[in-house]
């Protein structure tokens, strides 16, 4: 699978940006900006949506010949999927139909603003007692935020329903989300918190894995682990080992998969497509 998305990849680059040509199983990709790549040329679909053309929706229709419609949006929440985002992007599952056979959602880090509050206000907190340690992030939410992940579930597996009701032959993928701070240490020039928070949000993410992970399967849907594949690769690594982009001091969005964090959540998402009989 490797060799495919290389070839898949190379094959990308050379052709125009946009949906790929195939004529293959049909394929909708749903789901937020680590699903859309932005900041990784070439770009593709909707400029509001900052969509890359070697993202994984479509690094994985080129290895396994599909017909892909990928909708993915940056900022995209679990109520854009039945609610316009921007004018130009209708509701995600307006691309579903009875004919749709393969559906990938990854969403629920824009839930609430959950991502983009959290990720200011522990920066702002940490980056004033920095050097004192501890974990003042964590501190300050306390069991809020994974308590707001905990409810998110419900939106999540409704979500997983509905995939099923617009597409009732559709075999779907639920797409978690890759490692992101190391599990030791921290790296402050490029996420300015202190090695306790850089713990806390990791936890965090595991979190809403485990909440991915289980409403997939209680709504009929297969998970795809994209974290347990990308530890050591987070944005304390240097450039070519780290799938994930710093805040401070990296290339493309800041905490967000780089080129080679889309490739290899293709991999993972390739792997289960074959797995479930997609070949």
């Amino acid at each position: 699978m490797l060799l495919a998305s290389i070839v898949a990849f190379a094959l990308l680059c050379l052709a125009p940006s946009g949906a790929l040509a195939a004529e293959g199983p049909s394929y909708v990709s749903l789901g937020d900006s680590y699903t859309s790549g932005p900041g990784i040329a070439p770009p593709a679909g909707v400029a509001d949506c900052a969509q890359s053309a070697v993202n994984y929706p479509h690094l994985t229709a080129a290895a396994l010949n599909l017909s892909l419609t990928d909708v993915s949006c940056a900022g995209a929440t679990v109520w854009n999927m039945i609610e316009a985002q921007y004018a130009d992007q209708p509701p995600q599952f307006d691309a579903l139909s009875p004919s749709t056979e393969i559906v990938t959602l990854s969403i629920g880090g824009n839930d609430n603003n959950f991502y983009s509050s959290s990720v200011s206000i522990c920066t702002f907190i940490d980056a004033e007692i920095l050097a004192n340690g501890g974990s003042p992030c964590k501190k300050h939410f306390g069991h809020s935020l994974t308590d707001e992940i905990i409810s998110d579930g419900a939106l999540i597996g409704e979500a997983i329903h509905l995939i099923h009701v617009h597409s009732p032959s559709a075999k779907v993928f639920v797409v978690g989300y890759p490692n992101l701070l190391p599990k030791q240490g921290n790296c402050p020039a490029s996420l300015p918190w202190t090695p306790g928070d850089y713990h806390f949000w990791d936890g965090l993410e595991r979190k809403y894995n485990s909440v991915f992970k289980s409403r997939a399967k209680a709504n009929g849907a297969t998970y795809v682990d994209t974290y347990k594949g990308s530890v050591g690769h987070d944005i304390c690594q240097p450039l070519g080992v780290r799938w994930m982009e710093p805040l401070y001091g990296g290339e493309g969005a800041g905490l967000h998969p780089n080129a080679l964090g889309e490739q290899h959540q293709a991999l993972a998402v390739e792997q289960a497509m074959s797995k479930a009989g997609i070949h």
